[in-house]
């Protein structure tokens, strides 16, 4: 199936505890500048007949209002961390509305903690008003959703394996510090691919802005975003006006288009 034309919005871009971090008095958390505001990390991927939502962290609600998304079909689920998916009650304004239950795709270890996490969702006797979701099993095989064909990608998260999606020549990752060589082939050819950058010193499970650089040019990806940002990688232009030219920053509000 071919992928139809998709608009990308970033409804995040933060990492676990948001930019401006609680508590924190440096220069990018009391930074004015709109561009060093990052809620947590999210996208919604639209096509004509589609909408689409990878992970709902706790800034969910937030988002939907800030872009007055009035429908979505379907959330896809990277990992099961709190920062992915603590906003998942809110669907439940979706299904009022669209009367419609939602669709929601993760894989085994997500859907445990899900499960766990809200567990009322999946109680015999549910309570008036909570969320209706249609949970779907997600492994290596491309699915469909909507309109849209769906590829997932194994990335690693320290142990933990975490999902990365591919749409057409779209590639999304998020919560990754290794790849391996059959799951870099998945994400070759991509034109558009966003991807973890936490900050410039090492991280146990996350790449940094370097190592992610040099995913994105061993792959010579046309055009990277980075996202899953922190507080600890600096100030947004400065950053920016090291990059390579076809590296970028994301931040909160990007809208890319891919064909």
């Amino acid at each position: 199936m071919i992928c139809p034309p998709l608009t990308i919005t970033f409804l995040g871009t933060g990492t676990s505890g948001g930019v401006p971090m609680i508590a924190c008095d440096c220069e990018v958390c009391q930074s004015t500048d709109a561009y060093n505001k990052r809620l947590r990390s999210s996208i919604l991927v639209q096509s004509s007949t589609t909408n689409l939502v990878i992970d709902t962290g706790p800034d969910f609600r937030t988002q939907m209002l800030r872009e007055k998304v009035k429908r979505v079909d379907a959330v896809l689920f990277t990992h099961p961390h709190k920062d992915h998916v603590a906003g998942l009650d809110d669907i439940k304004a979706f299904n009022y509305f669209n009367d419609t239950s939602i669709n929601v795709y993760a894989n085994a270890l997500t859907q445990k903690a899900l499960k766990n996490e809200f567990y009322y969702v999946f109680a015999e006797h549910k309570y008036p008003g909570v969320p209706d979701i249609t949970l779907h099993d997600i492994d290596e095989q491309t699915i469909i959703v909507g309109d849209i064909p769906i590829t997932p990608i194994k990335v690693w998260h320290l142990h933990m394996p975490v999902l990365g999606f591919r749409m057409g020549e779209f590639t999304y990752i998020t919560d990754a510090n290794r790849i391996e060589p059959n799951e870099m082939q998945k994400i070759a050819g991509s034109k558009i691919l966003v991807l973890n950058a936490l900050r410039h010193q090492k991280h146990l499970s996350h790449f940094t802005l370097q190592e992610a650089i040099e995913v994105a040019q061993t792959l010579q990806i046309p055009q990277t975003y980075f996202t899953h940002i922190s507080h600890q990688l600096g100030l947004h232009t400065e950053v920016s006006n090291t990059l390579p030219v076809s590296c970028k920053l994301a931040y909160d509000g990007l809208q890319l288009v891919a064909n």
